[in-house]
């Protein structure tokens, strides 16, 4: 393979129901990932990441393990169908970050699917013990929109892609934020159907517990560079990761500066994205256009990866 590989993995928002489904019926290595979540979790993830409600699904708790899971699946399928797969790189967004260390070794499987459990409880009760909300600012610079969060009290929460900023606080001062977006630039604001008010100072009761897990953990350096949120470049040194990976549940995910860091300074020339939905592609088609950039998070779209990486 001549091209040097990103992975990608996706954050909350991009679950769906059936997720993996098809994937744990074609491959037992898929279907053993699975198994092992739910002994370890306690629980039957499987069968909510399969067959829904989508009410649970979304659940903070639940969801943020079970994009975890279905991103490591598809990996372990990818390895299977394609035997000399390398990759140069990684990334993922918000939660996804947690997926792209264990794809690089930073720690095992095991291990962070118990960090992405406990950081999912962690905020799910921040969500419930506070009144958080997001709205998506549309066509406004980062300048303009970090203007429209000061005067709003609220934080910025995800720069996603140019003219698509995310901020993040309580529920009634984003609201109020979202009437001014027009007089800061934007096009419109877009209030958001979440749990609650991720990436901000909200946040800070499950940052001090994450910490404290992330602590306790056996952190190794990653076998490739990952790109952690916050800081928009590689960290490999132990201490680094843990605190990035910590601050990232109340800071701002840099998701445009991360891409163009894997482009630029990492020197990476295909992005593969491993997760349900497709969004991470989306965006780095708006990041940097005519980017190459492959999808794959279910059986077809895995098998057609596999083909066009061997082919590569």
């Amino acid at each position: 393979m001549s091209k040097k590989i990103a992975l990608l993995f996706a954050g909350q928002g991009a679950q769906s129901v059936g997720m993996g489904k098809d994937i744990a019926e074609m491959w037992p290595e898929a279907s053993r990932v699975f198994e092992t979540a739910n002994q370890l979790l306690g629980y039957d993830l499987a069968d909510v990441a399969f067959n829904g409600p989508v009410e649970e699904l979304t659940k903070t708790s639940i969801c943020q393990p079970a994009l975890y899971v279905h991103g490591y699946a598809c990996l372990t399928v990818l390895r299977k169908l394609v035997p000399n797969f390398e990759f140069h790189a990684a990334a993922g967004l918000s939660l996804g970050e947690f997926t792209a260390h264990a794809a690089a070794g930073t720690f095992s499987f095991e291990d962070g699917l118990r960090l992405v459990d406990a950081r999912a409880r962690f905020m799910q009760h921040a969500c419930e013990t506070s009144q958080g909300g997001m709205a998506a600012i549309i066509g406004a610079d980062e300048n303009q929109v970090r203007d429209l969060a000061a005067a709003a009290d609220v934080d910025v929460a995800n720069l996603n892609c140019p003219g698509q900023v995310v901020i993040s606080g309580e529920a009634s001062k984003v609201a109020i934020a979202a009437g001014m977006a027009k007089d800061f630039g934007a096009r419109k604001a877009v209030e958001l159907t979440v749990a609650g008010a991720f990436h901000s100072r909200l946040m800070e009761p499950a940052y001090q517990r994450l910490q404290e897990t992330l602590a306790a953990t056996s952190i190794q350096s990653p076998s490739v560079p990952v790109v952690c949120n916050v800081d928009a470049i590689a960290v490999s040194d132990p201490q680094d990761i843990r605190r990035s990976l910590a601050d990232q549940v109340t800071g701002s995910v840099r998701w445009t500066e991360s891409v163009e860091y894997l482009l630029d300074h990492l020197g990476c020339d295909l992005l593969v994205e491993l997760g349900p939905g497709g969004v991470l592609a989306g965006l780095a088609s708006r990041i940097r256009k005519g980017t190459p950039v492959l999808s794959a998070g279910n059986a077809a779209t895995l098998a057609d990866l596999a083909d066009e990486l061997k082919a590569s």
